[in-house]
């Protein structure tokens, strides 16, 4: 009897703790992200290329954007945006950068930046998310981060392929 009771709570316990995040998808350059719990979003971008979220009261930022590739290659364009970051501050301790998909981080003052993009339409446009937190809250971004990375994928819906 007892472990039907143990279990019981278990159960309890792990539903409400289980929170929904809930799914962004772009129609301008058709891609698709979950965003985390609690993250609002403070509204589509007047040229409709993303969205900034933010926890209620929270310290971490998550912006989600899309573009047209203006540079020779997708790599071309994640280079330049590196150089950006590191010119705004950023010491990028993490590069990667291969034809579909980059990512990076660093940081400044105290935060960590962690940015990737995908490729789409062929390289001709992107996706992307940039995360901005605190350092303290490293551990408890990680599985965030894992998830973001995992679910920013094309939709096929994308006005401009």
């Amino acid at each position: 009897m007892r472990s039907l009771i143990l279990l019981a709570l278990l159960l309890f316990a792990s539903a409400a703790l289980a929170v929904e995040w809930s799914t962004y998808q772009n129609p301008r350059f058709g891609y698709v992200i979950d965003i985390p719990p609690e993250f609002s979003g403070e509204g589509e971008a007047q040229n409709g290329d993303g969205q900034v979220f933010r926890p209620a009261g929270g310290t971490q930022l998550l912006r989600v954007y899309g573009g047209n590739n203006i540079e020779q290659s997708f790599e071309a364009s994640v280079n330049t945006a590196m150089g950006y970051a590191r010119d705004a501050g950023w010491a990028l301790s993490y590069e990667r950068v291969t034809p579909s998909w980059a990512s990076y981080s660093g940081t400044r003052n105290g935060q960590i930046l962690y940015a990737r993009a995908i490729a789409l339409c062929g390289g001709e446009q992107y996706a992307a998310f940039e995360l901005e937190y605190p350092e303290r809250d490293l551990k408890a971004m990680n599985p965030v981060i894992e998830r973001l990375v995992g679910s920013l994928k094309p939709s096929g819906a994308g006005a401009g392929c």
